[in-house]
């Protein structure tokens, strides 16, 4: 093949290369208004994460972007204290917790008590989730999803469906060994109200990655990327296993962030998303 040829067919071939996407949030979060339901829940929570700074934590598990903590006085993008917005999260979801008023006991709250389930549950009341029940615990909306007939959730193990914008995945934490997707489902047939958990809220699976934002990460609202396979499924997701050696200088292998206990996706009803949707247009 001539020089020339050979030219234009390397550049028709990068043409033909599907692009890396990048962050989808700059465009989600302009659409809170959307029709769809897991478009909103992907635009607020997204809008949080930029109201954060666009904190985040790579595929790689590295943390990045951190401005402002959920303790301080100094202003969030949105111009409201970082303190004070994880008290709204709190009051918004219903909760309120010890945010009652927004005074120096509320602020002492945020600083001693998790948050990242309140976060969820004031996204979700935000976006007009029906059936969903807010909690301050991960734990109970991941029970209700197990019940096939409660909730707008339904339980998964996490490689056994691709993960779509309104999804919620989840980890178990602070246990001395990993339980992993069996392991959760032996503790939610028995009593598993004290079970420690986190869940972030996927925003976006596009072009190998999904992209998931969570409160109370890296004190702040992060947003969290995790690679995915070829059918859209999440690809070696990094996870603990029982015996892990802590993060330490020794092992940096397990410093990674999203080297998590994961134990199960929620899958958003396709009949959530349409009594939404209906919901959303009785609105006035």
């Amino acid at each position: 093949m001539k020089p020339l040829l050979l030219l234009f067919a390397l550049i028709a071939l990068l043409f033909a290369l599907p692009a890396h996407a990048g962050d989808p949030c700059p465009h989600l979060r302009t659409q809170i208004a959307a029709s769809d339901v897991a478009t909103r829940i992907a635009a607020i929570a997204c809008q949080e994460n930029h109201a954060w700074f666009r904190t985040f934590i790579d595929a790689d598990g590295r943390a990045g972007g951190q401005a402002v903590y959920e303790a301080e006085n100094d202003a969030l993008a949105d111009g409201t204290q970082a303190w004070r917005k994880v008290a709204t999260y709190w009051r918004g979801s219903g909760l309120a917790g010890g945010c009652g008023n927004a005074g120096a006991a509320c602020r002492s709250f945020v600083v001693d008590t998790p948050w990242s389930a309140a976060f969820v549950s004031w996204v979700m009341r935000q976006a007009g989730i029906p059936g969903f029940t807010a909690s301050s615990r991960h734990v109970d909306y991941v029970r209700a999803a197990a019940r096939a007939s409660s909730g707008p959730y339904r339980l998964v193990a996490p490689q056994q469906a691709p993960p779509a914008a309104g999804d919620l995945l989840c980890y178990v934490r602070g246990q001395p060994r990993a339980m992993g997707h069996p392991g959760l489902l032996g503790v939610l047939g028995r009593d598993a109200a004290g079970l420690p958990m986190h869940c972030d809220i996927v925003v976006a699976a596009q072009d190998g990655m999904a992209w998931l934002v969570g409160g109370n990460v890296q004190q702040s609202v992060a947003l969290r990327m995790l690679r995915l396979d070829a059918q859209g499924r999440f690809a070696d997701l990094p996870t603990r296993v029982a015996g892990d050696a802590p993060c330490s200088p020794d092992v940096p292998a397990h410093c990674n962030l999203n080297r998590q206990d994961w134990v199960a996706l929620l899958k958003l009803y396709p009949e959530a998303r349409e009594t939404a949707a209906m919901t959303l247009a009785r609105v006035p």
